[in-house]
């Protein structure tokens, strides 16, 4: 790259990038970061583009909770929630532990077909739960009741 790009063409690659999905503010501003002349004009763009509602740090994070919620607990989602540079309080609305008991049920029954007759069997099962970011409370619940529930 010889020179930055122009606020028109910063905007308009801006606009690419969130039209295939949505961005954090932090993410785009660090996929931008290369490609504009300062960081001031960085900031105004990202300044702009908040105020029109065409990004959103809310509307992120709840995409992105329900993407990972199939396969990961609320641990998880707030972790890589913080990872992206969401703010907590964003973090608080988008990872809610609603469901988190259906939702662990799920995944264990797609990973494991016959119920665990075993304590080793349990405690294997625990464990990748636990890995997936679900809670111990949660985990405690379903392998207690394992032979009903998997």
């Amino acid at each position: 790259m010889d020179q930055p790009d122009t606020p028109a063409e910063l905007k308009a690659r801006a606009l690419r990038h969130l039209v295939r999905r949505e961005h954090s503010r932090a993410e785009l501003a660090r996929k931008l970061a290369p490609f504009a002349e300062s960081r001031e004009a960085l900031e105004a763009l990202l300044d702009l583009l908040l105020s029109k509602r065409q990004l959103s740090d809310e509307r992120y994070a709840q995409e992105r909770a329900r993407a990972l919620s199939r396969k990961y607990g609320a641990a998880r989602i707030r972790y890589d929630l913080k990872s992206k540079g969401i703010a907590d309080e964003v973090i608080a609305n988008a990872a809610s532990t609603e469901g988190e008991l259906e939702r662990a049920k799920t995944i264990l029954n797609r990973k494991y077909r016959a119920p665990a007759t075993t304590r080793e069997e349990r405690a294997k099962r625990a464990r990748f739960l636990q890995s997936r970011g679900f809670s111990m409370d949660v985990i405690t619940r379903l392998i207690r009741g394992t032979e009903e529930i998997v």
